[in-house]
């Protein structure tokens, strides 16, 4: 009983990796909360939808056809969510344990907050858990986001009536709507936003600090945009001090 939370997960030839991330979402514990998975299949060609077969019965709804890439299928996945709460789980990310979604629903409950963010630790791609960096966002101040702070985006949960309010991701970006949307919601728009400080995702990683030049130009004209699209106008060093930021999370 209680409060309905939503979890999308979008899965595009993710045969390699849905299963752990299913796994983690059917395997919370739901004290206090009602469960809605839904799984987004962009027109998958390899084994995904078989590797999601054993946890079927835990999943509310699969919505398998084309679409046009990770933020369109993002927003068929909100869209088609009832839940007062919706969470976005990447197809190579899973929940750090088993109790997440009960402590998310649990927070959202006794602070009437409309989002919440939380922790997250990088692991080795290879499946074994190791963590290699961890991201610990620490509490929002109304001048983070001018500081290059964001909280990590598959920690994210927020209240589905935002979205209606305020709208979904932008196809605009190719990878920065993310970031774009949070800006917008709890920068922009203010939404009342409380942080839990707990590791609640544990997110594969593939030498990020090993990201190009090229794309790390292409992130920043793409985070500028963000900013821009909204009428907002950055510090001098605001995108500068959002990689560097994390660089320093990753060192410690």
């Amino acid at each position: 009983g209680g409060m309905k939370i939503s979890i999308v997960t979008v899965a595009y030839n993710a045969e390699a990796t849905i299963a752990a991330a299913a796994a983690s979402v059917v395997g919370q514990w739901q004290d206090g909360f009602e469960l809605e998975y839904i799984i987004v299949n962009g027109d998958s060609t390899d084994g995904t939808l078989a590797a999601l077969e054993p946890y079927r019965d835990g999943i509310t709804r699969v919505i398998s056809e084309p679409d046009r890439g990770l933020y369109d299928a993002m927003n068929k996945g909100i869209a088609a969510a009832t839940g007062d709460v919706i969470g976005i789980l990447n197809a190579d990310d899973a929940y750090a344990h088993d109790g997440v979604l009960a402590a998310v629903a649990k927070r959202f409950g006794a602070t009437g907050t409309e989002a919440l963010y939380g922790d997250l630790d990088y692991v080795a791609k290879d499946g074994s858990g190791r963590v290699v960096r961890r991201w610990r966002s620490g509490k929002m101040e109304p001048r983070s986001f001018l500081q290059g702070w964001m909280p990590p985006h598959p920690t994210f949960f927020l209240a589905r009536y935002m979205y209606a309010m305020h709208g979904g991701y932008s196809l605009k970006l190719q990878s920065a709507a993310d970031y774009e949307l949070m800006l917008r919601m709890l920068y922009k728009h203010e939404v009342s936003a409380t942080y839990l400080p707990d590791v609640l995702v544990k997110m594969r990683t593939g030498g990020v600090s090993n990201a190009s030049w090229e794309n790390r130009l292409r992130a920043n004209r793409e985070d500028r945009r963000a900013w821009r699209m909204n009428g907002l106008r950055p510090m001098p060093w605001t995108l500068v001090m959002k990689p560097l930021r994390r660089l320093g999370q990753w060192m410690g």
